[in-house]
């Protein structure tokens, strides 16, 4: 087959969909050596590359720059979602596989859609107004050109069927780990990072963007109840994008930085290696499609803290300890337990590291060729 996927994503610093889109894309690859793949950043390539690519980088800051002007910014959604350089293309391809939620005008005899969760839709108020109305305008009327969906838990696949979606155009592929990024290092091979951002010799880590559904005031608000005993040898530490609303989380990090490091965005490469140093993962998010930070921590043998919300305890099973996101307490009781109770922990990080092993990139590759296929094979288009 002739597949075209959409890699407009990668353009953007690699988190969420961009990292999804890029370690699929890069398994496909490496796994398929029958069809013949094609990558769409606006324009048709052969290459697949990601942000990191500098030319790329330029392409972002220019794209970010445009929509920071307001008549600009529905033109450039209607650009993305329309496909302008596509569109004026001959080019058509036997399957288009979009990752990112909406299809745009990518001509194809069949198309495939991944979907991450239902957020926009069930939770508005975390998200801004424009990522609303887009959602609302495009996403129900594109997704049922869709011939297979996939969902990355079953969690999202129940809620999928909930919103009106066809049970039997969807298919559950969980999300893979780097293992060659995420896993456990000798300890001389961390102390660079270590220096680098000036980490304390114990903390409690958070990795993910800093918006309202991670739960963050809450965690900080746990954080702070412990005991001063606790807060003066084990620091907290966040790493990740300034989400949309990050404002009170911010404010509430100044009041509290003596104990507190914010280190911004990492590449993989770096967090691999923070998650080694960190002596707990905790993780209280009130929503996730799948949860993706907490198995990288446990494939790089940290002991982790979950809520036992959405899809958490489907990805987690029983290699986490898990807590109440709404309630301050039972968080802060499972930050005190997981870092107290070294029978515990030393059972978390034996059942985190095997738990890991059953998520790999490779693996949600073939399922996605699965799809591929069956999406072919049943297509009504000639």
């Amino acid at each position: 087959m002739r597949i075209a996927i959409n890699t407009i994503p990668l353009l953007s610093p690699l988190t969420g969909v961009g990292s999804y889109t890029f370690n699929i894309a890069q398994s496909l690859w490496a796994i398929d050596a029958i069809n013949d793949y094609t990558y769409f950043y606006g324009y048709y390539s052969r290459n697949l590359h990601a942000y990191y690519n500098e030319n790329k980088k330029i392409f972002y800051q220019m794209k970010e720059l445009v929509k920071k002007i307001p008549m600009c910014r529905g033109i450039v959604a209607r650009e993305l979602v329309g496909g302008f350089v596509n569109t004026a293309s001959p080019r058509s391809f036997d399957l288009y596989f979009e990752p990112n939620f909406i299809p745009i005008n990518i001509k194809a005899r069949c198309s495939v859609v991944t979907i991450f969760d239902f957020s926009v839709a069930l939770h508005p108020e975390w998200h801004p107004k424009e990522r609303i109305d887009y959602f609302k305008k495009y996403f129900w009327k594109n997704i049922k050109r869709a011939d297979r969906i996939i969902v990355i838990s079953d969690y999202i696949k129940k809620e999928g069927v909930n919103l009106g979606l066809p049970e039997e155009k969807l298919r559950t592929i969980h999300l893979g780990c780097d293992r060659e990024v995420f896993k456990t290092y000798p300890p001389q091979d961390l102390q660079s990072i270590r220096k680098k951002y000036g980490l304390p010799p114990h903390f409690m880590l958070f990795v993910g963007s800093i918006e309202p559904r991670k739960n963050l005031v809450n965690m900080i608000r746990a954080y702070v109840s412990l005991d001063k005993g606790i807060r003066k040898d084990i620091k907290l530490v966040l790493a990740g994008f300034k989400g949309w609303q990050h404002k009170e989380i911010m404010e509430l990090l100044k009041k509290v930085k003596s104990d507190v490091v914010y280190l911004g965005y990492l590449p993989d490469t770096e967090l691999g290696k923070l998650y080694n140093l960190a002596t707990l993962f905790i993780y209280p998010s009130i929503y996730e499609g799948f949860g993706l930070p907490p198995l990288e921590a446990m494939a790089c043998g940290c002991p982790v803290v979950v809520s036992n919300a959405a899809s958490l305890p489907e990805v987690c099973g029983d290699a986490a300890q898990y807590v109440d996101p709404h309630d301050v307490n039972s968080i802060a009781g499972g930050i005190a337990k997981g870092l107290s109770d070294e029978t515990l922990r030393r059972s978390l990080i034996a059942r985190g590291l095997e738990r890991a092993k059953l998520f790999s990139w490779e693996h949600a590759a073939k399922k996605h060729l699965e799809v591929f296929e069956d999406a072919a094979e049943n297509c009504p288009h000639p």
